[in-house]
Formats: C-alpha cells, sequence, structure tokens
C-alpha cells in the first residue's frame, strides 16, 4: 500500500508550480503553436508540474494572510513563467521581419499566406522562414532548452521570489532590438544584395533600351532571381538559425535575471 502524504500546504505548493509551468507553455516558442491542442498543452503542462513537485527539495510557500494574498502569489508566478515564454517568443519575429523585408524587395509583399501558427495574415517569405526555424529547432532539440530553462528557474528564482526590474527589462528588450535589425538582415542578406544588383542592372537597361517598359519585365525577373537566391542560399539557413537560438537563449537568461 502506498502512503504518500500530501497536505494541504503542498497542494498550494503544486499550484504556485503548475501557474508557472503553465504560462510559460502558453507563450513559449513551438509549445504555444495555436493548432496545438489546447488539451494537449493543458495535460503537458500538468504532467511537468507534477514531476516537478516530486523532485524541489523545499515546498515553503510565502507566508499570506487572506486568500487575496494568495491570489497575488499565483499572480506573480505567472507574470514570471509568461515574461521568461515571451524572451524566447519574442525572438521568433526576427524571421518574420526577414521575410518580410525579403517579400519586399522580390516583389512580394501583397501575397498574404494564412499562418495557422499565429492565425494572422503573414508574407510568403516570412511563413517559409518560420516553418523551416520550426524545422531546424526539433531536429536541433531547441526545445528541450526550454523546458530545462523554464525548470532551472525555481532554483534561480524561488517561488514568491520574483522581483520585478523594469529598469533591467527595458535595457534587455531595448538590446534585442539592435540585435532584432542585425539578425533580421543577415538572414535576408542574399536576397537583398541580389535585388539590389538585378535593380541597378535593370535601370542601366532602361537608359540603354528605353523603349522597353522595364517596370512588367522587372517584376517578373525579381520573382525568378529571388526565387532562384533563396534556392541556391537555402543551404545557409541552418547557420542562420543559430543566430537565432543564441538570441533566444540570451534573452531568456536576461529576462531571468532581470527577476531576481
Amino acid at each position: 500500500m502506498i502512503n504518500y502524504p500530501f497536505t494541504f500546504e503542498d497542494l498550494e505548493f503544486f499550484l504556485l508550480v503548475l501557474a508557472r509551468i503553465s504560462s510559460f507553455v502558453f507563450v513559449a516558442p513551438f509549445f504555444s503553436m495555436s493548432n496545438t491542442p489546447r488539451r494537449l498543452r493543458a495535460g503537458f503542462s500538468l504532467l511537468v508540474a507534477t514531476l516537478l513537485f516530486g523532485v524541489l527539495p523545499d515546498h515553503n510557500v510565502p507566508e499570506y494572510s487572506t486568500v487575496l494574498g494568495y491570489s497575488i502569489i499565483v499572480l506573480k508566478e505567472t507574470i514570471t513563467g509568461l515574461i521568461i515564454g515571451l524572451g524566447a517568443n519574442i525572438c521568433m519575429s526576427i524571421v518574420n521581419f526577414a521575410g518580410k523585408v525579403a517579400d519586399m524587395e522580390i516583389g512580394l509583399s501583397m501575397v498574404q499566406l494564412f499562418d495557422p501558427l499565429t492565425r494572422e495574415g503573414t508574407g510568403f517569405m516570412g511563413s517559409f522562414y518560420q516553418y523551416i526555424l520550426i524545422l531546424i529547432m526539433l531536429i536541433t532539440n531547441m526545445h528541450y532548452y526550454f523546458l530545462r530553462a523554464i525548470v532551472e528557474t525555481f532554483s534561480i528564482i524561488p517561488i514568491g521570489g520574483a522581483k520585478f526590474s523594469s529598469t533591467k527589462i527595458m535595457t534587455t528588450m531595448i538590446t534585442f532590438m539592435t540585435d532584432f535589425i542585425t539578425v533580421s538582415f543577415r538572414i535576408c542578406l542574399p536576397i537583398v544584395a541580389a535585388m539590389l544588383l538585378l535593380n541597378a542592372i535593370l535601370g542601366v537597361l532602361a537608359k540603354t533600351a528605353p523603349q522597353i517598359n522595364m517596370f512588367s519585365v522587372g517584376i517578373q525577373i525579381k520573382i525568378v532571381v529571388g526565387l532562384g537566391i533563396l534556392f541556391l542560399t537555402i543551404g545557409t539557413i541552418p547557420s542562420a538559425s543559430e543566430f537565432i537560438f543564441k538570441e533566444m537563449r540570451i534573452m531568456v537568461t536576461a529576462m531571468v535575471e532581470s527577476m531576481r
């Protein structure tokens, strides 16, 4: 017969762990995809929280006197998980921005596709880069890193011990915006460089042969050349994804440091 004591204090601690884990799963990359069933995400959060509850050594709940006090602790744990997950998920916007720049250069900026991940309209190149990045994330086990990160936060930030520093969070976001522009242009740089060279050639041809309508001809040439450059440089996307994964690690670490 199994005799495992489970007190009311243990239930309070378990709910706090579940609040941080479930909020993280709700916004973290790969786990927060909208085409993932909600029951699966809820069950996964419950499973991880149950495993953590048996591993964490100290089941200490911060002192509170009323239900409102406990609700504030639950809200603090929820915000902690959301901020950590957002630090990684916000890096996914890098590929969307790179795709928009590539679409604008190729001439596909008016093409809109329905993205089942965000349930919003996105460009052709942005959707392509995003699916490639998710595939590489699964191959390189990057999603395991997110799980290890949220688990290790319980030793760095104990339950109820988060201290939100608006100054540190703002500094982290400003630093991210700088890296956001840099990494995005690194991804779409081959297409941008090829289109710049093509525009120069079309400009010379427009001067030498003004009777040819370079506008209508250039649109078709840009699409063909752009897709050709994408085909030739698709092998560089895995190496470019390392910049994004590195930025995810930096953002998750910075967000955790801002709440210590």
